[in-house]
This record gives structure tokens, C-alpha cells and sequence, in this order.
């Protein structure tokens, strides 16, 4: 693993299969795109070409860009169809009640902000883009607040892999330290908001839902307000 193939090898895989996974994994969010980007910084910074970091960097804030106006296109045509997509749908069991409705009030009290700063926040991306779809933001609308977004989190992510790029004398080793890093910050959250939730359920105070423990219910797209399509 401390002999990596030549840089002219390492470029004709590099930019290809960057932008294809990062690609994937805005339109299919298991992908963890950001390892992705910094593991590519990390490549880039011991190389000898001068504009590689910059190639890593417009490469992987176009994939992500052109994913998410993909993914919301496919959206929208959802939120415009009476019989809904399965895209949308998607997204929606991605999303749970509360945490979309706080993305609603979130958008309606900081608009375009809010869409720029979720590319930034672990989990923070999909339902800020359900809350804009369900609120039938126009795709125009989105674009201005898609393209800030995933040119920073491009940047930021490259970043990570070039501090650990910068610790490490061989190259696998700063790749090792950036998706490790990357995947304590995307999955950090997550699982500690699930290992809470396991803890409350346990002592029963973690009934889910409102009062007698019916689940609470928020209109979605497809379904008036007494929850059926």
C-alpha cells in the first residue's frame, strides 16, 4: 500500500471515478462522498502537478452540484405527479416528521441560507432539500443556493484531506486519517442522536409520536391533512 501507481496512472483513475461516485452519492445517499473527496486530496497533495488540487476540487463540486439539481428534478416532477415518485418517496422515509417540519421553519425564516449551510451539516442535506421540494421551491430558486453549497462543501472536505495529507509522509496513510475523519464527522451525529434515542425508548419515556403513543403525523406530499393520499 506505500507504493501507489504513477501520477499519469493515478489521474486517468482519479477524476473519472470522483466524479462518478460523488455523482452516486448525491443521487443515492449511501455513498460517502465526502471520504470520497478528501481520500482524493489526499492523492493530489503528494503529487507534483500543480493544478491537481484544483482539479479535485471543480470535479467534485460539479458532481455534487449536478447530482443534487438531478435529485431535485426528479423530485419535483414527484411533488408534481398525483401519484408521487419513487424518488420523493425516497426522501421522505429518509426524513423523519420533526426533523422536516424544523427544516420548513428553518427555510421560511432564512430562505437560500439555510439550503447552502445544509451541504455542511452531517444528515443536514435531504431533508432541507424535501423541505424545499414539499414548499415547491422552483428549481431556478434552488440552483442559487445549490451551487454556493456544494462549492463549500467541496472545499471543506478537500481540506480535510489535505491536513491529512500534510501529517503523513505516505500517501495511504493521510487517505487512512481523512476517511476516518470524515466518517467520524458524517456518522458522528447520527449515531449519537440514535444511541439517545435507544436510551429514552429504554426507560419509556421514548414512546414515539404524541399522547397514548400515537405516532404524529405531518402532510406530506400526496396526502391532505387527515393523512390519506
Amino acid at each position: 500500500m506505500s507504493q501507489l501507481p504513477s501520477e499519469s496512472a493515478q489521474q486517468a483513475v482519479t477524476y473519472p471515478s470522483l466524479f462518478l461516485l460523488v455523482a452516486l452519492g448525491a443521487l443515492v445517499p449511501v455513498v460517502p462522498t465526502g471520504a470520497v473527496v478528501s481520500s482524493a486530496a489526499v492523492v493530489a497533495f503528494h503529487q507534483t502537478a500543480p493544478l491537481a488540487l484544483l482539479y479535485i476540487f471543480v470535479v467534485a463540486s460539479f458532481a455534487a452540484f449536478l447530482g443534487d439539481i438531478s435529485l431535485y428534478w426528479l423530485g419535483r416532477r414527484g411533488v408534481n405527479s398525483k401519484n408521487g415518485s419513487r424518488w420523493l418517496a425516497a426522501l421522505e422515509r429518509r426524513v423523519a416528521d420533526d426533523t422536516l417540519e424544523e427544516a420548513q421553519r428553518k427555510l421560511r425564516e432564512h430562505g437560500v441560507t439555510v439550503l447552502v449551510l445544509s451541504r455542511l451539516v452531517p444528515a443536514g442535506r435531504i431533508p432541507v432539500m424535501l423541505a424545499c421540494l414539499l414548499t415547491r421551491w422552483p428549481t431556478t430558486r434552488f440552483i442559487k443556493g445549490a451551487l454556493p453549497a456544494c462549492l463549500a462543501w467541496a472545499a471543506t472536505y478537500q481540506l480535510i484531506g489535505i491536513l491529512g495529507g500534510s501529517l503523513f509522509a505516505e500517501p495511504w496513510e493521510g487517505v487512512v486519517a481523512a476517511v476516518a475523519l470524515t466518517v467520524l464527522i458524517s456518522g458522528g451525529p447520527a449515531l449519537w442522536r440514535r444511541l439517545r434515542g435507544r436510551g429514552k425508548g429504554s426507560d419509556g419515556k421514548g414512546t414515539p409520536g404524541g399522547k397514548g403513543g400515537v405516532p404524529c403525523q405531518t402532510p406530506r406530499a400526496g396526502q391532505d391533512s387527515a393523512g390519506s393520499p
